[in-house]
C-alpha cells in the first residue's frame, strides 16, 4: 500500500498589522458626558459604533467610530442592539461618532487610521468614510 501523504499547508500571505487604536481620542471621548441626552452618570466609556461603520462581525469598528457613553447606557447599547438603543433615546450614533472624530483634536491620528484602512482593505469589504474637513474643536 502507498504511503498516505497530506497535500502541502496553504501559505497565508503576510500583511502588515493595521493599527485601529487612537488611545489619546479615546480618552479625549471619555472626558465628555454620557451622550444619551440628560445623563450625567459616571464612569463615562467609549462605546464603538458598529452598524454603518468600518466594523463587521466579530471586528470592533476603529476608534474614529466611537461616543462617550456611562458605563450604564454603554451596558444597555449593547443588550438593546445599536438600532432599539438609538430608537429609544432618539439618538444617531453614526452621526454622533463623525461629530466627535471631526472635533477631536487628535483628528490627524484618526484620519491615519482612515488612510492605511482604505489601503489594507478593498473598497468592496468596508464601507467608504471620510472624515469631514475639520472646522474648530471642542
Amino acid at each position: 500500500m502507498a504511503e498516505l501523504r497530506l497535500p502541502a499547508r496553504i501559505q497565508k500571505e503576510s500583511r502588515a498589522k493595521v493599527s485601529r487604536t487612537c488611545p489619546p481620542h479615546r480618552a479625549w471621548v471619555r472626558k465628555h458626558h454620557c451622550s444619551v441626552p440628560g445623563s450625567r452618570r459616571l464612569p463615562v466609556e467609549c462605546a464603538h459604533v458598529r452598524i454603518g461603520t468600518s466594523g463587521g462581525t466579530a471586528i470592533k469598528p476603529s476608534d474614529r467610530w466611537c461616543i462617550s457613553l456611562c458605563r450604564h447606557h454603554h451596558a444597555e447599547q449593547h443588550r438593546l442592539g445599536q438600532r432599539s438603543f438609538e430608537g429609544r433615546y432618539s439618538l444617531d450614533l453614526v452621526t454622533l461618532a463623525k461629530e466627535f472624530a471631526r472635533r477631536s483634536p487628535h483628528w490627524r491620528c484618526l484620519q491615519a487610521i482612515e488612510n492605511l484602512n482604505a489601503a489594507t482593505f478593498p473598497a468592496k469589504s468596508r464601507p467608504v468614510r471620510r472624515l469631514a474637513a475639520r472646522s474648530g474643536a471642542d
